[in-house]
Formats: structure tokens, sequence, C-alpha cells
């Protein structure tokens, strides 16, 4: 029995869109789902019950970061990393190829793996597939990522060739060293940059070895936003209706809503905390700098619409008082709102594919977002 299981209840006719749950060790959660990013075993100022209270069913953790603190071994100890972190239900922990091959610049790329430097420290460092799956059998999250080789964009056809073949051969070897697929389901990871042949050959590589998941990677990396729905509509058509599939790293309102055209079904991101940390808010209205001068006299909530516990306590004005005095608390505030913002509009997803309106419902964001009008903000 595999420890990932993928049961599909809906596709939204108007879009393709698909509803499903995704069934864990650690519980079970819907899809489209958005994941926020704890990758020291902590969402940045969110304690579990924040997390529970705003409806977050799964959270990611980082095993680059904790292989380097407080190292695996000593998570092992504690009994996992659930018991770490005092987190009860599913954790899903990325690989640690993207953070070796982003916060590097001292790398070699060998086929036993990648040599490298601490980001923190400089020490000589190497991880490998087998490494990856060791470290992540240590952390007993319930879904882990197998190790990958994350190729900048834009990146040449043969040297995207290269690293597609190297993925799927360490692919091969996470699964031979992935010793709890009973209780641990391991995901591959789709990559070939924005060349179409490159990443049907990536999925059906992996879709032959039967991973339980599969996600797609390589993108957020500064391509443009058409780039990644145009590589999205040619990859998910190779990846299996019966298995979940998870858009690595995206997290902006829009791409969660047209990843979820594209039958993408899990997302993660650090934007909502990162942001919010300086102050800048997701609203039903569009993008938000509460720092702004404007708001010192402004004493409504940050978002008229929402029901988090920021907005039905807490107004704008001192929001940026906290923010302008660098108090953690104003962080806390804005950093609960945006997560819960994201959660909440994947429930909106959610509910617009039971009733196969997604598309209508994305004209409609995106005409109040403003991401219809010429030079409008992202994030």
């Amino acid at each position: 029995m595999t420890a990932i299981r993928y049961e599909h209840i809906k596709t939204c006719k108007q879009t393709g869109a698909r509803l499903g749950i995704l069934h864990t060790p650690h519980g079970s959660f819907e899809t489209p789902m958005f994941m926020p990013v704890g990758t020291l075993a902590t969402v940045k100022t969110m304690s579990p019950e924040d997390l529970k209270a705003m409806g977050a069913g799964v959270i990611l953790s980082n095993t680059y970061h904790l292989w380097l603190r407080p190292g695996h071994e000593i998570i092992r100890e504690a009994g996992g990393l659930h018991k770490f972190m005092n987190w009860d239900q599913p954790i899903l922990t990325d690989s640690g190829g993207f953070q070796v091959f982003s916060l590097s610049d001292l790398r070699r790329i060998e086929e036993e793996g990648v040599y490298f430097r601490n980001h923190m420290n400089g020490d000589k460092l190497f991880l490998s597939p087998e490494g990856a799956m060791e470290i992540q059998n240590a952390l007993g999250s319930d879904i882990m990522m197998a190790f990958d080789e994350c190729p900048p964009y834009p990146a040449e056809r043969e040297y995207m060739q290269r690293s597609v073949d190297r993925t799927t051969r360490w692919a091969e070897r996470c699964l031979k060293a992935h010793a709890r697929p009973d209780v641990q389901g391991l995901f591959g990871i789709v990559q070939g940059g924005e060349y179409e042949d490159l990443r049907r050959q990536s999925a059906n590589d992996l879709v032959s070895m039967d991973f339980p998941g599969y996600a797609v990677g390589g993108l957020s990396v500064g391509e443009p936003k058409d780039v990644m729905n145009r590589v999205l509509e040619f990859t998910t058509p190779h990846l299996p209706t019966d298995k979940p599939r998870y858009l690595m790293g995206v997290g902006s309102p829009d791409s969660l809503i047209d990843g979820a055209i594209r039958g993408i079904d899990m997302f993660d991101c650090v934007l909502p905390t990162r942001i919010a940390r300086n102050g800048t808010l997701m609203t039903s209205n569009g993008r938000l700098v509460v720092k702004n001068a404007k708001y010192a006299r402004d004493f409504g909530p940050i978002d008229e619409n929402c029901t988090c516990y920021t907005c039905q306590n807490y107004s704008r004005a001192y929001i940026r008082h906290l923010i302008k005095c660098d108090e953690t608390f104003g962080i806390r505030l804005t950093t609960y709102h945006n997560l819960h913002f994201l959660l909440n509009l994947m429930e909106q997803v959610r509910q617009a594919i039971r009733e196969d309106r997604l598309g209508d419902f994305r004209e409609e964001f995106f005409e109040r977002y403003g991401f219809n009008k010429p030079n409008a903000k992202n994030f």
C-alpha cells in the first residue's frame, strides 16, 4: 500500500480544473491546496494552532536547512518532524536540491551528487540522491521529494537535456534509497525548462517509475507568467490523472488560479510570509502596502471583506505603526492575513470547481485584482 493516495472528486466542466482529496498518513486535505512554508520547522511567527485555525491542511519544511540546523538526527531522536514541531497534520519536505543550486555560488555537479559550500559558514558539503532520502526518512514527512537538478532560466537546450537525463537517473536512485515507502510518499520532479519535448521526456520517464505523486519543477524562477502557463499546458497532460500534481514554489494569487485551471493540485511558496514582513498585503481589491503614509490615520481593517483574525481585530493604522516600529506582532498580523487570504482563495477555487464556474471566477477575480490592466502591480 502506498502512503499517499489521490481521490478525484470532480472536474470543472468550464475549465478542466479538478477537485480532489489527498490522503496521507497524517490526515487528508482537499485540493487544489496552497501549502504554507515552514522552512526551519516553523512558519515564521505562526503557531500550529494559528495554521489550523486558518485551515492549512499541509505545510512544507526544508530538507537542506533542517539538515544544517538542528540536524536530521536530532529530529529523528525527537520522534520525527511532526513531534518536534508539534504539528499533527501532513508535512511535505522538499529535497534540498533547490537550495543547493540557489544559495551556493560555489558548487560542482557530478553524477554522484553535488559538492557545494554551506551558505552560512562556507564549509564544504556534499548532497546526493541517497543523502536526500536519508535526511527525509529521518524527518518523517508524509511527502518527500526526489533529489533533482534545478537548472536556471533561461538555459540552453543542450544543457537542459543533460540536466533532465541526470534528474531521471537521480530519481531512480531516490526510489532505491527510500527506506519507508509504506509511510512516506515520494514524488518525482518533472524538469525540462521551457522545452516541450524535454518536459514530455521527463514526465514519461518519471511516470514509468510509478511515483505516488509528481511535481513540476523549474518554474517560478524568473520566466514570464505566459511561459509558466504554456509549460503547464504541455506538461500536465503527460501526468497520471489518478496521482497528485504539485507546482513547486508558486504562490501569487493569479498563478494559483491559472495553475489550478491547468490541472495542478498543490502549491507552495514563501511569497505570502516574505512580503508580509515588509508590510505588503494581499486583499480582495489588490495589493496593499500598509507602510504607506496614507494609512497612518486609517482605522479600518486591512480588508473589509476578510474574516481573518487580523482583519477582525486590528486597523491599518495600528498595523502600520507596528511595522514601522519593527514590532514582531505587526509581522505576525500581516503574515496571518496573507496566509489566510491564499488559503481562503483556494477554498473559493474549490467551490468554483464544484459549481463548474472556475473560468468565470478567474475573470471576476482578475478584474477586481487589476491583473487585466496594463502594468498591473504584482508581487
